[in-house]
């Protein structure tokens, strides 16, 4: 068996658990799915894929034969050698990432000389520490430990884990780290091999850095409000200088999702954990708050109070092409709205389901036509494509006001005013 095709385990199943072990399935791995959720693996072994991501279920219903679902460790610690932990670390209320999950996976592993950790999952620098640490006073020095953070983006994770930009392996240059940079050969990425306590601030960093891209843009955005200059047109001619690139310098209602936020906030509470106070990301935070505020100041401009006014949300999830609704705008939007007595209706083609889950009181549409029926004014949240090619005039008859607030930037403003519409956009 050739190294880059060795049996693997993936321990959980969420967004990066079932992306990684559908795209090493797809290299010729044979996979086994541990998770445990025993509703969710009855699902996998249906062939049904309790998430949305573009091209997920094909690639599982192509590679059924490779992947191998369960609620047991010993069938994957039997096959496998390599152990891909791709479990949760949300946020606890103190801003640190909860690694309850990560360490019942830890209490989980026996005594071995043959399998290795490979921590999937962002942690913050010192957990490799940690549990190494964990092994020895259990008895379980033989365990290897290799940090290999993802770079996947929801949305195109499938393309991101078939043409990655890198791949950062951290580990003690034992066999385990050999054989996880084995694994991804056939990628042809360019490979990282570092310490673990860099592999794990790399991921950290990256995410951070991005974030601050953002919140940077937005503060362009509402300067260029205040000035007359165009936001999009900063950042084209930004984003021509290859020092800064032109990714991440969207302007619009802030970051979400469920790297972001929690990574920052993760870093930013590491560098205070080690007696560092870390200015930007708590500005880079706070100005990613205040953003969704000026979307409820640019409804107020034009309406005046939202007492009884009716107002739609074109869109849910945190970006388009997913159904992930964690830390998405439209849950502090939605929430706003209602405390300042307005009636939300909504429409999202993908992330209902979910947005059910963590929204009360709000309508929710069949059609993006069906959430506009009425309304005041209409916020578009995520971009998905078909918003933009809506007929307006059409909407414009079935709407009760004209006021088109465009938190992504992502219609055109000429068609919007020849139907009637006042647009707002973020620094336009």
């Amino acid at each position: 068996m050739a190294a880059h095709t060795q049996p693997i385990a993936v321990i959980g199943t969420g967004y990066v658990g079932l992306v990684t072990a559908a795209g090493f399935a797809e290299l010729g791995n044979e996979v086994w799915c541990v998770d445990v959720d025993a509703g969710k693996v009855a699902r996998l072994e249906r062939g049904e894929v309790p998430i949305y991501e573009p091209g997920l279920r094909e690639s599982i219903a192509r590679n059924r034969h490779r992947l191998h679902f369960g609620t047991d460790l010993a069938p994957a610690l039997e096959h496998a050698r390599l152990l891909f932990v791709a479990v949760g670390t949300p946020s606890t209320y103190s801003g640190d990432a909860d690694l309850s999950s990560v360490h019942a996976v830890v209490g989980a592993m026996p005594a071995s000389d043959r399998h290795a950790l490979v921590m999937k999952s962002t942690v913050p620098v010192g957990t490799g520490a940690a549990i190494r640490r964990i092994f020895r006073a259990q008895g379980k020095d033989g365990f290897a430990y290799v940090s290999c953070p993802e770079f996947l983006k929801e949305g195109s994770a499938l393309e991101d884990f078939r043409h990655p930009d890198r791949v950062v392996v951290g580990d003690h240059g034992d066999w385990a780290g050999d054989a996880v940079a084995d694994l991804y050969a056939p990628l042809g990425a360019p490979l990282v091999r570092t310490d673990i306590a860099s592999a794990e601030m790399i991921k950290l960093a990256a995410n951070a850095f991005l974030a601050t891209k953002i919140s940077f843009i937005n503060e362009i955005a509402n300067v260029c409000e205040e000035t007359g200059a165009n936001v999009l047109e900063v950042a084209r001619g930004m984003g021509l200088d290859q020092r800064i690139g032109r990714h991440f310098l969207k302007p619009g209602i802030g970051y979400g999702g469920s790297c972001f936020p929690k990574d920052v906030s993760a870093l930013k509470q590491l560098a205070g954990n080690s007696g560092y106070h870390f200015q930007l990301l708590t500005a880079v935070i706070e100005v990613n708050e205040l953003q969704k505020r000026r979307v409820m100041g640019k409804l107020q401009k034009h309406l005046g109070s939202l007492v009884g006014r009716r107002v739609a949300l074109l869109g849910l999830a945190f970006k388009a092409h997913t159904d992930d609704m964690r830390e998405a705008s439209s849950l502090v939007l939605a929430a706003r709205l209602q405390a300042d007595g307005a009636q939300v209706q909504a429409y999202d083609p993908v992330a209902e389901d979910e947005a059910r889950k963590l929204m009360v009181g709000v309508q929710f549409a069949d059609s993006a036509f069906e959430a506009l029926d009425g309304a005041d004014a209409c916020i578009v949240v995520t971009e998905w494509p078909e918003f933009a090619a809506l007929d307006w005039p059409a909407v414009a008859e079935r709407m009760a006001g004209r006021l088109v607030v465009d938190g992504r930037n992502f219609l055109d403003p000429e068609v919007l005013a020849a139907a009637g519409f006042t647009y707002e956009g973020i620094g336009r």
